[in-house]
Parts: structure tokens; sequence; C-alpha cells
């Protein structure tokens, strides 16, 4: 049985340890003989040339943009975005405050942000996870992921590509349109409080046309679910599919 979605606190404080982060951005740029150079900075942003190769880079307050056919150990920063460009290999990108777009051709380890979205372009491949707090994914089409993406307050589009983990949200929409493929799907339940009794959205997750999910589609929590004709699904359990014909469901 796969483990629930934690808090967004539970998550950030997990995954973002800000301490190790300020401290590291203090230091001078380190290049040890043979590795490749590792950049830090406090306040503005980081560039990783075309072409080359870099250790860990890390900003406290500046996005990080890596140029086209870059290689870079890891990227972190607090509070800034990340911009991989096409071509580049990367293999840990995470952020607090800001989105992480990542442009086609590219090879991902894994992306993590708390507030802010992940769009990973046509093409791209990325062996680990994605993961957010706040803020949608979007993956393009060609494109794969081997792990689990994961938001609580966003959406996930897969447009005609392949996720071979899990897709899992609280309070977003799912939709794998034509052709996606996505090894399962699992809604959470919503954390209900005083603040959003009766005012509450039904996620609506979507399966297109000829897409598939292999594994179970479990429901949590009450959503709005629409299978296309020809798509192909597992096991359900928690919700009750619709079917539809033509390119989108009915509003």
């Amino acid at each position: 049985m796969h483990r629930p979605i934690p808090p967004a606190s539970r998550f950030a404080a997990s995954r973002f340890t800000l301490s190790v982060l300020l401290l590291a951005a203090l230091l001078p740029a380190v290049a040890v003989s043979g590795e490749p150079r590792s950049e830090s900075k406090v306040f503005g942003g980081l560039t990783a040339s075309a072409g080359r190769e870099y250790g860990d880079l890390a900003a406290v307050n500046g996005g990080i943009r890596i140029e086209r056919d870059a290689r870079v150990r890891s990227a972190e920063t607090v509070n800034g975005g990340i911009l991989v460009e096409e071509g580049a290999e990367v293999g840990r990108a995470e952020t607090v405050n800001g989105g992480i777009r990542i442009a086609g051709r590219v090879r991902l380890g894994s992306a993590e942000t708390v507030n802010g979205g992940i769009h990973l372009d046509a093409g791209s491949h990325a062996t680990g996870k994605l993961r957010t707090v706040n803020g949608g994914i979007r993956i393009g089409t060609g494109s794969r992921v081997d792990g689990n993406v994961a938001t609580i307050n966003g959406g996930i589009r897969l447009e005609g590509a392949e996720v071979h983990g899990l897709l899992r949200t609280v309070n977003g929409d799912l939709r794998l349109e034509r052709g996606s493929r996505a090894g399962g799907i699992e809604v959470e339940a919503a954390n209900r409080g005083w603040w959003s009794w009766g005012g509450e959205k039904l996620p609506t997750v979507v399966v297109g046309p000829e897409a598939e999910v292999r594994g179970p589609m479990v429901f949590r929590r009450e959503v709005r679910l629409y299978v296309h004709a020809s798509a192909r699904i597992g096991e359900v359990r928690g919700a009750t599919v619709r079917r539809f014909e033509g390119e989108q469901p009915p509003e």
C-alpha cells in the first residue's frame, strides 16, 4: 500500500534543509582538482554556461539558469525559479519559492518545489520523481518520468507523455491526453477544516483517447472520473467510471 502524500509542512521540512543551503551559499565556489566546479551565492542568480560541466549550484535569493547542453550535478535555491535549457543534464533541481521549467531533450534526475509549478517539455527524461506542493505539473509529448509525479494543490497534465510511477494529488485535476501512459493514480483525502466547509471543489480525472493507466486508480475522496471509450484502465477503487467519446469529456 502506498503512503498518503504528507502535509505541506512536513514535505517542505523533509526535502529542503534551508540551514544547509544557507551555509553552502555563504562559502565561496569550490573546484577540487579533477572534479566539476561548484558555485554558490546568497544574493543574485547563477548560470551554468552552455556545454560546460558543474558540480552543485546553490543560491538563496535568485534563480538558476542551466544553458543548452550543460551538465550539472544539482541546482538548489530558496527564492527563485530554475530554468533548464534544451539538451542539458541535471541530477537534481530543487527550489522552495519558484517554478521549475525543463526544456526539451533534457536528462533529469528529480525536480521538487514547494510554491511553484513544474513543466517538462517534449522529449525529456526524468529518472526520478517530480513533486510540488502548491503548483501544477505538465509533462510534454514524448517525455518520460520513471518515478512518481505528485502535487497537493495543483493539477497534473500528461500531453502524450509516459509516467512509470503514480500520479498523485489531493486538490487538483488529473488529465491524461491522447496516448498518455501512467503506472497508476491516487487521489488522497483532503484535510477538511471549518474554513473549507461547503466550498470544496471536486477534482476531475480524465483518461483520454488511447491513454492507458496500467495499475489501480485509487480515490480516497469524491471525484469526477471520465474515461474515453478507447482508453485502457485497470482496477478502480472509490469512484464511478463515466465513459465518453470524442476528444473532450462532457463538462
